[in-house]
């Protein structure tokens, strides 16, 4: 079943004089529970699809159906209401808290913000949400500041499924970890895709990122999708020249081990 439809989503941007257009005619669909991998370059528009998907930016033309919902429409109260559905997970997860917060803080306004759980649960849900990510609920106490990036990465994680999503979107949200850390955050994200049924956008410029976890993947290029298809087909076969650059970018990549592809995203 399609979970986010988004269809002809276009965007401009004036920049130094210059007229740039960072989407072009951008379709592409999710489907419940499943993970589309957007692979593209610097500047290929990726994250521009992102930032609109999260409601920070608006399109100049396109819709974007989310739950059989026109996402772009929703406002006030209603859109409030639906925020609690579609969460990220950025790259610079530091710059996304508050510098002052602590663990417990940035784990409670998620709670309290969507009224996910009675006030008198949400330490007991704050600790459990600490503990399916892999940290101590000891770490309630200490600062955002005072912990490392992978142990931020996975409170950032937390942060996301806190609300219980449907949809999470991923914006190179494992590129600045180095390759162990970042190994052990994707076997994660898988698992609690297959205990959650959640979907994944996750954008990264890192093919072999997106084998790891996606089912299917969409190549960017200069605002246009050019490619898109099952992740073991894309990575084995592909036929734009954006993609065959992000490949070579990775020349191990395709002996690397994948996850299982389907065919419905």
């Amino acid at each position: 079943m399609t979970l986010l439809s988004i269809e002809n989503l276009s965007k401009r941007f004036s920049s130094g004089g210059r007229d740039i257009a960072a989407l072009k005619d951008v379709s592409l669909t999710i489907a419940d529970g499943k993970t589309l991998g957007l692979a593209g370059a610097s500047g290929s528009g990726k994250s521009t699809l992102a930032r609109i998907l999260m409601r920070l930016i608006p399109p100049d033309a396109g819709t974007v159906r989310f739950e059989d919902e026109d996402w772009l429409t929703l406002s006030g109260s209603d859109l409030r209401r639906r925020r609690a559905k579609i969460q990220m997970v950025f790259q610079d997860v530091l710059g996304a808290f508050n510098p002052r917060a602590t663990v417990a803080s940035v784990l409670d306004d998620p709670l309290r913000i969507h009224a996910i759980v009675p006030k008198a649960e949400r330490p007991k849900e704050i600790a459990a949400l600490l503990d399916r990510v892999g940290l101590p609920a000891s770490y309630v106490a200490r600062s955002i500041r005072e912990v490392s990036g992978g142990q931020r990465q996975r409170i950032a994680i937390a942060r996301a499924i806190a609300t219980r999503p449907s949809l999470i979107v991923f914006d190179e949200a494992v590129s600045a970890l180095d390759v162990s850390i970042r190994g052990k955050i994707l076997e994660l994200l898988v698992e609690l895709q297959e205990e959650r049924g959640i979907a994944y956008l996750f954008v990264s410029h890192d093919l072999a990122v997106l084998r790891a976890v996606s089912h299917r993947i969409a190549v960017m290029d200069a605002g246009r999708l050019v490619e898109s298809g099952p992740a073991e087909q894309m990575i084995e076969n592909p036929q734009s020249q954006a993609a065959r650059a992000l490949i070579a970018a990775v020349p191990r990549l395709v002996i690397e081990p994948t996850r299982d592809s389907a065919h419905d995203v």
